[in-house]
């Protein structure tokens, strides 16, 4: 299937035309999500043998960027259940079938979502203030705090993270696994009121003593950056699909800004259109220029992951890079948007207004800018020295 074929214009609008209600009365996106979820949206990354769309993670950025030129919101909570499949196609591409219940499951019906951020923890995948137990029969009950969890009225398996701080000779290790809806132990608080974003009901979770059983325990990793495949399968689709949705922010608004400034009319010159204006057709083109720079390098590096591409010490630098690239231009388009389109946007409820609160939480999803300046000057300059390395 075509990506016009399952994200169809009047599904879509019908999306675009929920969007600002959900905003408005800080909803979470049900009516999205079932039809969704009726199209096999959910099911992208699902072999075709199993009733689902087979696709790989170009054609899922494709269809992301997509789906949020009609409802930023909704794509990004969407992203999480795509993240946990598709993490799992990029791994069992690589050889690895350690998570190929999650592409099974999702074949089923089953929603994913993300339990992995902590306040506070800037060290994100690569240590926890979530401490894990481990118990006799291989299990493990988690106890601490996750922010930003997606999805949170939907889920039915959420993908969690923590430290088993005596293992490794007590240098610690870090264990994943899954819990599911009926797990004992956890809370969903009901703290999502945010500037923008809304929709997707991004709830914190407090474990206190969650179990996974030992057949949900999918991976345990030292504590700090190692090479581990599921590492790289989770930035490359979290980064990849992120850039995704930001793409597709900047360019609904892009739209916007031509739809007004087309529309727009000058008093002082005759009434003409401000599409005539000069100064606002430059802001125009500056704000096309910056998406035109932005489509090609997603569909290039999302492509790469589906091709089993070596970039070698340079993937990562290539992934935050993309992420940052995205969110940081869908910024800027959204603010020339706006400012080509007039005192309308000001207002409450209008489109590119909504778009504007949307795009800030770009900045607060991993890798922020500090850290991913620091993973490409790394990867082109080397580290920094220590002070034991510093000449004398």
């Amino acid at each position: 299937m075509t990506p016009d074929q399952i994200l169809t214009e009047p599904l879509l609008e019908r999306i675009r035309g929920r969007a600002a209600h959900y905003d408005r009365e800080n909803a979470f996106f049900t009516e999205d999500l079932e039809e969704l979820a009726a199209a096999g949206y959910l099911k992208i990354f699902v072999p075709a043998s199993d009733g689902g769309l087979g696709l790989g993670l170009a054609a899922a950025a494709q269809l992301q960027r997509k789906l949020a030129t009609a409802a930023p919101a909704t794509a990004l909570a969407v992203n999480m259940h795509l993240v946990w499949t598709g993490v799992a196609h990029v791994l069992a591409a690589r050889g690895d079938s350690s998570l190929d219940f999650v592409l099974q499951e999702a074949a089923q019906g089953e929603i994913f979502a993300f339990g992995n951020s902590e306040a506070g923890n800037d060290s994100v995948l690569f240590d926890s203030r979530t401490v894990a137990t481990p118990h006799a029969d291989g299990s493990y009950s988690f106890t601490g705090r996750k922010i930003f969890t997606s999805l949170s009225p939907a889920w039915t398996r959420l993908g969690i993270f923590g430290k088993d701080n005596w293992a490794r000779a007590g240098e610690g290790e870090l264990v994943h696994g899954f819990i599911s809806r009926d797990t004992a132990g956890y809370e969903i608080l009901d703290d999502w009121d945010t500037l923008g974003m809304r929709a997707s009901q991004s709830n914190t979770t407090v474990l206190d003593g969650a179990v996974v059983p030992a057949d949900r325990i999918f991976r345990k990793l030292p504590v700090g950056p190692n090479a581990d495949p599921l590492i790289f399968a989770i930035f490359a689709c979290f980064e990849t699909l992120l850039a995704a949705v930001y793409t597709g922010l900047g360019e609904r608004a892009l739209e916007l800004g031509v739809d007004a400034v087309k529309r727009r009319t000058s008093f002082k010159n005759d009434g003409r259109s401000y599409a005539q204006d000069p100064d606002i057709r430059w802001k125009v083109a500056e704000a096309a220029m910056a998406m035109d720079a932005l489509y090609p390098r997603l569909a290039e590096l999302s492509r790469d992951v589906d091709g089993l591409a070596d970039h070698g010490g340079q993937w990562f630098p290539k992934l935050v890079g993309l992420k940052v690239q995205a969110t940081e231009t869908a910024r800027t388009v959204v603010d020339l948007a706006i400012r080509v389109s007039g005192g309308s946007s000001y207002f409450r409820g209008t489109e590119l207004e909504r778009l504007y609160r949307d795009v800030l939480a770009g900045m607060f999803h991993p890798s922020d800018d500090e850290s991913a300046h620091n993973t490409v000057a790394n990867a082109w300059l080397g580290p920094l020295e220590t002070p034991e390395q510093r000449p004398r």
